[in-house]
């Protein structure tokens, strides 16, 4: 009974270092690092924005000691946006939420440079960020790890899609979504309310904007609209460009996207049956 209670006292009891931190390492020491990039304000870079490139470098040498992609889950919404917890509490300790975990054997405190690029399946919106870390043999950054923060949104024209000719003086409709970079929806009322959100469409040719128009929320997922009428093919030999832009300036989150069309004459439009 009493070496069950000891076994019982010892599987409660905090982690300990697996040697003693007072004592000379006979050799390089394992350590566990532990990476987590997100969005700022919002959720882990997760496998459904494409993750996060990460690198770990050393900085005295230059050495690139691990490199890898951050995979899993965007994390449970309602933890990571809407629980208040004290200060130190970890936040993403919750199953699945997406990380990037190596081990590197450490001789030394070493000063590292912790990369991280993404969001990866949307390379237009990709941000990169870095800070420096120093790491000491033995002694891994636990709870929530090293986290790195990226700022930004996901900006998508939808509508008119890509490849799509554009008819001179016709009345187009631009349609585009907006999300943050760990996916979530931006819409009136939400946890990222657009209301706080600048969001607006540009009608360029030969990269002079012609036109600037503000787009409304439609009711559908994080889409945006607004209708604009496009300019005679003699004035946009080259074809137009359309650019929604996303601002959220309080909070220092931008994001967009361009895509160029081709004008062609009014006469080529499909006459009514």
């Amino acid at each position: 009974m009493r070496q069950l209670l000891v076994l019982a006292l010892l599987l409660a009891s905090p982690p300990v270092w697996a040697a003693n931190p007072y004592e000379l390492p006979a050799g390089p020491v394992d350590t566990v690092v532990l990476v987590r990039v997100v969005a700022h304000g919002a959720m882990a870079l997760g496998d459904e924005v494409g993750g996060a490139r990460i690198t770990i470098t050393d900085v005295a040498t230059g050495t690139l000691l691990a490199s890898g992609i951050q995979q899993g889950e965007a994390g449970d919404q309602n933890q990571l946006m809407r629980t208040p917890r004290m200060m130190g509490e970890p936040h993403y300790l919750s199953g699945g939420v997406a990380s990037f975990r190596t081990t590197l054997p450490l001789e030394r405190p070493t000063l590292v440079e912790i990369s991280a690029q993404g969001p990866l399946a949307y390379p237009h919106a990709a941000q990169r960020v870095s800070k420096t870390v120093l790491l000491i043999p033995g002694q891994d950054p636990t709870n929530d790890g090293i986290v790195l923060s990226l700022y930004g949104f996901i900006v998508q024209i939808e509508q008119p899609g890509p490849g799509t000719s554009l008819i001179a003086k016709d009345d187009v409709k631009l349609r585009a979504s907006v999300r943050t970079l760990s996916g979530l929806p931006v819409r009136p009322h939400g946890d990222w309310d657009s209301r706080h959100v600048t969001i607006y469409g540009e009608v360029l040719v030969g990269g002079r904007t012609l036109e600037r128009i503000q787009m409304f929320y439609v009711g559908a997922r994080s889409s945006f609209e607004a209708s604009f009428f496009v300019p005679r093919e003699t004035d946009a030999p080259d074809g137009v460009t359309l650019r929604v832009v996303a601002a959220d300036r309080t909070k220092g989150h931008f994001g967009m996207d361009e895509v160029r069309y081709p004008v062609l004459s009014e006469r080529l439009k499909p006459r009514r049956r």
